[in-house]
């Protein structure tokens, strides 16, 4: 029984299985989106995460922990010059996972997990979205007022109108 156990091992033994997360987090940071299995990637999520917010402090200490995790030199410096700068004010929640359908060979079920600062297309969409302003449901009264208001302005140029067709006859 697995009481408690919330890490899923995907198959592997303990040191396989940190290598390939410390390979995919390093490609993550390096092509801002890979394409994967589902678990693989909830996998690599709970793994990069920690690891982005550490970036955002810049110290020698955070960067020297970020380095035991994927070994990779480019990667550390990638995090924590382009992707740290990105997210500084983020709370968290740097990663989006969108799943993309079955594989053919095994029918896995397969998506893209992308950093979500970085894809243009989602950024244009959510400043689109910044731009408009929400507002209140107008309630019946209001309209009932328009209306009123409305109909004594129409009432008040048809007599003026009769006025003036009424004068034009005098002349």
């Amino acid at each position: 029984m697995r009481h408690g156990n919330k890490v899923n091992h995907l198959g592997r033994k303990t040191g396989h299985r940190r290598a390939m997360l410390s390979n995919m987090a390093c490609s993550l940071i390096e092509h801002k989106k890979i394409n994967t299995t589902v678990a693989k990637a909830k996998a690599l999520k709970l793994f990069v995460e920690p690891l982005i917010t550490k970036a955002k402090t810049d110290s020698t200490h955070s960067r020297r922990v970020v380095f035991s995790y994927l070994q990779s030199k480019e990667a550390v410096t990638e995090l924590f010059r382009e992707v740290a700068a990105k997210v500084a004010n983020r709370p968290g929640g740097y990663t989006r996972i969108l799943k993309t359908g079955n594989r053919i060979g095994d029918n896995a079920e397969m998506c893209m997990i992308e950093l979500v600062d970085f894809n243009e297309n989602m950024l244009k969409d959510v400043k689109k979205k910044a731009t408009t302003t929400r507002r209140k449901k107008s309630t019946g009264t209001k309209k009932a007022e328009s209306t009123v208001t409305e109909s004594k302005d129409v009432v008040e140029n048809k007599s003026e109108q009769a006025d003036s067709t009424q004068e034009d006859i005098k002349e």
